[in-house]
């Protein structure tokens, strides 16, 4: 199994091409920009493509363009030397100049200020900048990718970017497609993600059915392969696959009504819009009684054991023969605490 095949999970169309295209450039050295919405795995990309080059034991170095003040950035890439500015009390060096021989991820470049764009064409150019303060220049060989899920054309023709700079990254291209696009792969990213999440608690591989399974497929997946990360890991831990599924249903209800949601407050589920339409169950639902019940026996040992231990969960653990890590995930789950 080569690198790709390692970092990259899928057997699709769309991701074969991908892989396909990181083996032709892995050692081109030319620049590289990977488009895609955010989610796709685009630095998973990067880091296949610096792991597939002859620069795989050199630094790889990420810089997130959109997560850095504007006033922080030209520093953070660049360096400063001592006495640049105000708190400047030592020479720092920059990210160009950590990933020297190496390979600098620039992620969502569509956001880097338009003052900044002027500076990173002459750096593409020559390879060399002067820190903040510096007068002498700093000489650099590093392999440039950049990502964004911006459409960097439009953003040009919007004069949002340079086109000088866009044609000098723009040198190759890799589109990563949304997981909606490639719905074959859902069922590999499931298994990886629960092999993954079973081992970081030390439990047993959750088993997802069939109707689970096909809902996944079905689903548009707006959050992409993160979105997925994350619903994998939360089914795990609480099992909750009815609420889950009502929720997904509700987004994916104001999504086909062109009504998404704009804040990050809980959506409400079918089950809430309709509260009012459907009598209340005489009975409660025995699958529910039974997650009640055991969440109760559960929350009454662990205590109990606790208490026995003074709070050493560590022992605890032991005595529960669980793991460290899933005992802290239960405590945290039953909303435990140390009564003093």
């Amino acid at each position: 199994m080569d690198v790709c095949d390692q970092i990259l999970v899928g057997n699709s169309h769309a991701i074969l091409r991908v892989k396909e295209l990181i083996r032709q450039v892995a050692n081109s050295d030319l620049n590289v920009v990977l488009c895609g919405e955010s989610g796709v795995g685009k630095e998973l990309v990067a880091q296949a493509l610096h792991l597939s080059s002859n620069r795989k034991g050199k630094p790889f170095v990420k810089v997130n363009c959109a997560a850095i003040p504007n006033e922080l950035l030209e520093s953070e890439l660049f360096g400063y030397e001592r006495g640049a500015f105000t708190g400047a009390d030592k020479t720092k060096p920059g990210k160009f100049e950590l990933a020297h021989n190496g390979t600098i991820l620039l992620d969502e470049i569509g956001d880097m200020p338009l003052l900044l764009q002027s500076k990173m064409l002459q750096v593409l150019q020559d390879f060399q900048f002067s820190r903040l303060g510096a007068k002498n220049d700093v000489k650099v060989n590093c392999w440039v990718l950049a990502s964004t899920n911006h459409d960097l054309e439009q953003d040009v023709r919007d004069r949002l970017f340079r086109e000088d700079l866009y044609y000098r990254l723009n040198i190759i291209s890799i589109f990563i497609p949304p997981l909606r696009e490639r719905p074959e792969d859902i069922d590999l990213f499931i298994d990886y993600f629960a092999g993954q999440f079973a081992r970081k608690i030390e439990s047993p591989i959750f088993e997802f059915s069939a109707h689970v399974r096909d809902f996944l497929r079905q689903y548009s997946w707006p959050g992409n392969v993160r979105e997925l990360k994350n619903m994998v890991e939360r089914l795990m831990l609480l099992g909750d696959w009815r609420t889950l599924e009502e929720e997904l249903l509700a987004r994916e209800t104001r999504r086909i009504n062109g009504h998404e949601l704009t804040t990050h407050t809980s959506p409400p589920t079918p089950n809430d819009l309709n509260r009012e339409k459907k009598p209340k169950p005489k009975f409660p639902r025995l699958k529910d009684v039974k997650k009640k019940a055991v969440h109760e026996a559960e929350g009454k040992l662990i205590s109990e054991v606790l208490r026995e231990t003074d709070w050493n969960r560590k022992r605890a653990a032991e005595i529960l023969q669980v793991s460290y890590k899933a005992l802290l995930y239960k405590i945290k789950e039953l909303k435990l605490r140390r009564e003093d």
